[in-house]
């Protein structure tokens, strides 16, 4: 229960409804909104407090954290609006391209399907305050959305939210995390300089039945953004 309160948590720091640095409220008041106990309640808490996103003081409350920097936590699935959001700017895209293509071998094997069979190809730049800071490229299958559906959908539109409109909703992703240097097309798009590090997270997104339904690549312009990992205690026998 701790943790669908966490997420619930969570969820409404990373779109904006509590506010960085924003005080919530007390935990009497917020356990009876949740509908929880106030041990459940401090549980999520004290996960939330532990990942970031929450400052607590006694006497003075729990505060939603200033984050100067974007701050992506990799144990919790929040696309890049989210997390520009939560860092208290505004998120926006600069350009916004859907297209079709024959899957790579790799974009196969992730998605399970054939080699060269169609996909979907969205391919954006993220922007926090009108300052590029993200390439980002989903990949879907076309079985699993529409040219036409990914097209009507808003420039700055969730494409999980497309996704669980149309059945397909997001149970869990896989990210893998690399530096990479920026190439001379990705430091014109971004408006940095050649050789800029970049961090590029590649992630399978998996449904509620198993199978993946989309490929994600971005390349995250690493001055900007602050990535943390969750490390949970050693297993038995481990120092």
């Amino acid at each position: 229960m701790s943790s669908a309160i966490r997420e619930e948590l969570a969820s409404r720091i990373a779109t904006g409804r509590i506010a960085p640095g924003g005080k919530l409220p007390p935990e009497p008041e917020l356990a009876e909104e949740l509908g929880v106990s106030r041990a459940t309640l401090r549980e999520a808490l004290r996960s939330l407090e532990e990942d970031g996103f929450l400052t607590r003081t006694r006497g003075a409350g729990t505060y939603a954290t200033h984050r100067p920097r974007l701050r992506n936590n990799l144990d919790v699935n929040f696309g890049v609006t989210e997390a520009i959001r939560a860092s208290g700017m505004v998120a926006g895209t600069k350009e916004s391209a859907v297209s079709t293509a024959a899957a790579s071998a790799d974009e196969a094997e992730a998605l399970d399907l054939d080699p060269g069979a169609t996909v979907i190809v969205l391919d954006r730049i993220r922007t926090a305050n009108g300052r590029p800071v993200v390439l980002s490229r989903d990949v879907v299958p076309a079985g699993t959305l529409s040219v036409a559906e990914v097209m009507a959908m808003s420039i700055d539109g969730s494409l999980y939210a497309l996704l669980e409109q149309h059945g397909h909703a997001v149970q869990h992703g896989v990210v893998t995390v690399a530096p990479v240097s920026a190439t001379r097309s990705m430091a014109k798009r971004l408006g940095i300089r050649g050789g800029t590090l970049l961090m590029y997270l590649r992630q399978v997104d998996y449904g509620t039945d198993g199978g993946p339904v989309v490929l994600s690549e971005e390349h995250h312009v690493a001055a900007s953004f602050e990535f943390a990992v969750v490390r949970r205690g050693p297993g038995k026998g481990v120092r």
